[in-house]
């Protein structure tokens, strides 16, 4: 029986582990979808997280502080997409750019916040659905935001494939210039879809500092913004895959700490490598076949839109 709950308490945490790559990761596809490759979801999540973590305790409710990271993260890649979408700026150094300034705005926004505690987000039980044995307990037994990151990936999966909306932007990723001949507004999408990357980043964020780790710490990200785009690019574009990778990524994370639990004699900073060295190795296989890749990238991904030539 010890087993069965040491196993249900790790399946478990890999939900929540990877809760904050899942809402990362998902909204670059969206963007990458677009056509458009945004780097700076590293600085997006930082700015969401110290924002909705400020708000959080200035007004002592978690919802508004949710708001404010999502809006933090909007505005943050409305920068990026002013410098890329209107002034045809280059899209990897504006990313980079967007990282490096986001990193730097958040320490200095939160340098007043580290160490203050806060409630955060508790886990909210479903009735019924959390009594199953074993599921239960993993799936319906978590906070609000693991159940938002659920019903996000069925709500992109379905727009993708079973929208007008999602064939169109698809095919202004794909074709940029055949999708404004015939009336599209290829801009104004890739502007939303950037926004919605931005919102989701920011979403992600705010996991971090107001449940996943309920506090603020500089650079407490840690690399999930880029985990979260290899892991658009280790799941082809594809939705499933990227909820599939994010939890891998989150499993092993729980893994390692109850490594470290069990008392096994292992370099605590080699351990903490271990998510980040799986994904490498997984990438690493996943780009040999480099056939599957440019068959399932956005033929326009990082390709800049001029409409009048």
């Amino acid at each position: 029986m010890d087993g069965i709950d040491t196993a249900v308490a790790i399946a478990a945490g890999t939900m929540r582990a990877g809760t904050p790559l899942v809402l990362a990761a998902l909204g670059e596809l969206i963007t990458e979808k677009s056509g458009v490759l945004n780097l700076g979801i590293e600085g997006m999540m930082l700015v969401g997280a110290v924002s909705g973590f400020i708000v959080t305790v200035l007004t002592g409710s978690v919802y508004l502080g949710v708001c404010a990271a999502i809006i933090a993260g909007m505005l943050m890649s409305l920068i990026f997409g002013v410098l890329t979408l209107s002034m045809m700026t280059n899209q990897v150094a504006s990313g980079l750019a967007l990282t490096i300034f986001g990193v730097g705005l958040s320490a200095f926004m939160g340098i007043n916040y580290v160490g203050t505690p806060i409630a955060g987000l508790k886990p909210i039980a479903i009735p019924v659905l959390s009594d199953v044995p074993v599921i239960g307990p993993v799936l319906f037994n978590q906070d609000l935001l693991v159940y938002a990151s659920y019903l996000l990936f069925f709500a992109i999966a379905w727009f993708l494939y079973r929208t007008r909306w999602g064939l169109i932007l698809r095919a202004v990723g794909e074709t940029h210039d055949a999708a404004h001949a015939i009336g599209h507004p290829v801009i104004l999408i890739r502007y939303l879809a950037v926004m919605f990357g931005g919102a989701m980043a920011g979403l992600s964020g705010a996991y971090l500092s107001l449940v996943y780790t309920p506090q603020w710490a500089e650079n407490m990200s840690a690399g999930r913004g880029w985990i979260a785009l290899a892991l658009v690019v280790f799941a082809t574009w594809r939705p499933g895959r990227v909820l599939l990778g994010a939890y891998l990524f989150g499993g092993i994370t729980i893994l390692s700490l109850h490594v470290q639990a069990l008392g096994y004699n292992v370099s605590s900073h080699l351990i903490a490598t271990l998510p980040y060295l799986a994904t490498i190795v997984v990438l690493v296989i996943i780009s040999r076949d480099i056939t599957k890749i440019k068959l399932n990238a956005p033929a326009s991904l990082g390709r800049p839109f001029h409409p009048t030539l």
